[in-house]
């Protein structure tokens, strides 16, 4: 029986186009403003900090602002997956929202489902590669208003890899359920193996430019996901 749902958030409850050809370019546009006008910011520095020890151990190189920068564009435009970029692109995906630059999208299908999942007593957690604070945005301002009241838990690398099974490991005792009770719901076949490995039940969601890798049961919509009480 299942207990809690953990959900993924590109490609899953929201369309994949939102983050790369909105989030992205904002945050990349704004950047280079954003950390040179928060050098005193203690956040954006340990940031700062974070992504210099990466090149210089990865490179051997320092980093000025410019190529500070210029480094920070490149895994934009590369999506890397590093939790200082994350934590910097939160940032500043804030101030966009505040500033109403634009709207969250949310899948038409996503909510009334998960109110149904609340009603019956179930956990409904997010698991993204974007930090907490940027999930957490995104759900307080997306098309169909704040839903955050009905989500339960956000989790993001801080607690492991996605294609890592002891993050998913982590994840189930953080929510206090046995991995079998734990549903893992993702677009990313490698995310949905990984969730399997640590026992959890997984679900592909197939959102349009998403191909079936035919390893974890498909559906098209959250409401074809039927979980039974």
């Amino acid at each position: 029986m299942i207990r809690a749902v953990l959900l993924d958030i590109e490609g899953t409850t929201t369309d994949i186009a939102f983050v790369h050809d909105v989030l992205f370019p904002y945050a990349r546009k704004h950047l280079a403003d954003f950390v040179g006008g928060r050098r005193d910011d203690p956040e954006v520095e340990t940031c700062v900090e974070q992504v210099r020890a990466t090149v210089e151990s990865e490179e051997g190189r320092h980093l000025d602002h410019r190529d500070l920068v210029k480094t920070l564009e490149s895994w934009i435009d590369s999506d890397r997956k590093h939790p200082a970029l994350k934590q910097l692109q939160g940032m500043i995906w804030e101030k966009g929202y505040r500033d109403k630059a634009y709207t969250a999208h949310l899948y038409e299908d996503v909510l009334p489902v998960i109110k149904e999942w609340r009603t019956a007593g179930l956990q409904v957690a997010i698991y993204s590669s974007g930090s907490v604070p940027a999930q957490r945005l995104l759900f307080e301002h997306t098309l169909a208003g704040d839903i955050t009241t009905l989500l339960t838990a956000y989790f993001d690398l801080d607690i492991g890899n996605k294609q890592d099974p002891s993050s998913y490991q982590a994840i189930a005792q953080e929510l206090d359920v046995d991995a079998p009770h734990l549903l893992f719901i993702s677009d990313v076949c490698e995310e949905l193996d990984a969730a399997a490995v640590a026992g959890l039940q997984t679900v592909q969601m197939i959102r349009p430019g998403t191909e079936a890798c035919g390893k974890h049961r498909s559906v098209a919509t959250f409401r074809d996901i039927g979980i039974q009480q």
